[in-house]
């Protein structure tokens, strides 16, 4: 009978027979994150294969993989800038076994830029980590008589709209990353948007537009064959990729800060000791020299930070660019 048994036989026997306060639920030792993960983890990248966002997936996804022993599915929803994949993943359970790769387009400026977004990227979300930020690099066609950015910044206010700069389309990063440029040093240039980036850069290196500001990668090697001139980066320090090429606060714009990121978030509800647990494991990932090394060459710079310094950057970057879509009048509506 089971007022013979002691205590341990009979927590002992509940085990054996799966009793439901065994697994956690009621705050049991462990918690939620005992024995996480017992099945396939769904990762929603909101981009086409091959994209940053994709690669930056794969690689956190194939090493969580190897340590837990069970799969990693990359689920790719491309389509109105990463919002498709973000809304998916922010209606699912919360539950561990769904992660989104977020940016700042998903997330950072989406709700500027769309009136009926379906999600909330603050409250909609349980930030794990910032996984990487990449500067862009403000370019200038070299018969622009500007050698650096309190060049450029004299030239376009001696000659107001008579620069064009060019962006792969409204609301894009190279946008919104132009109009925060023309608000803080008070100047005006007149944008030119693209629909795609190979049109865009032929007209910049033909001299139909004069400025932009776009990835490092993709431009450095017109740079490098002086078919257009770099001023600066539009990150907050110099990047590892261009040690020499200035920042556009050091050079010349105190306050300018613009970077592309990605970062992983999980449905708002998640359990804390989820979200710590996945945490953990990504910054070790992303702190590995063999990672930070992929990363680096790749023009990307690796962050790995807590959930509550994530949490408190999106608020941040929201506020931000939310604040600079209204003053340009960016729409993607």
């Amino acid at each position: 009978m089971i007022r013979d048994l002691n205590l341990s036989m009979f927590v002992a026997a509940l085990l054996a027979c799966g009793a439901p306060f065994a697994q956690g639920a009621a705050g049991g030792p462990g918690g939620p994150a005992r024995g996480y993960p017992t099945k396939p983890i769904r990762f929603v990248v909101p981009f086409a294969p091959g994209a940053g966002t994709d690669i930056v997936a794969r690689i956190i996804g194939g090493r969580l993989a190897e340590r837990w022993g069970q799969p990693v599915v990359i689920d790719n929803r491309p389509g109105a800038g990463g919002t498709v994949g973000a809304a998916i993943a922010a209606k699912s359970p919360p539950d561990g076994y769904t992660l989104v790769m977020g940016s700042v387009a998903s997330i950072g400026t989406a709700k500027g830029l769309r009136r009926n977004l379906p999600y909330d990227p603050v409250k909609d979300f349980a930030p794990i980590t910032q996984a990487v930020r990449s500067p862009s690099i403000l370019l200038v066609h070299p018969s622009v008589p500007a050698k650096s950015v309190k060049e450029l910044i004299a030239l376009a206010k001696s000659k107001p709209g008579a620069l064009n700069y060019a962006s792969s389309g409204p609301g894009s990063p190279g946008h919104l990353n132009m109009e925060l440029f023309k608000t803080l040093a008070g100047v005006d240039m007149v944008h030119v948007p693209y629909k795609e980036l190979g049109t865009m850069v032929t007209d910049l290196i033909g001299g139909r537009t004069q400025v932009t500001m776009g990835s490092l990668i993709a431009l450095l090697p017109h740079v490098k064959a002086g078919k257009l001139r770099a001023l600066a980066v539009t990150g907050s320090t110099r990047s590892p990729v261009l040690p020499d090429l200035a920042a556009v606060m050091e050079a010349g714009l105190p306050g300018y800060e613009a970077y592309g990121w990605f970062g992983v978030l999980a449905p708002a509800r998640t359990p804390k000791e989820i979200v710590a647990k996945l945490n953990a494991e990504m910054v070790r990932i992303l702190r590995t020299p063999e990672v930070r090394d992929q990363l680096t060459s790749q023009g990307s710079e690796v962050v790995a930070n807590t959930p509550d310094e994530f949490a408190a950057f999106i608020r941040k970057e929201v506020a931000k660019w939310t604040k600079v879509i209204r003053d340009s009048g960016a729409t993607m509506d």
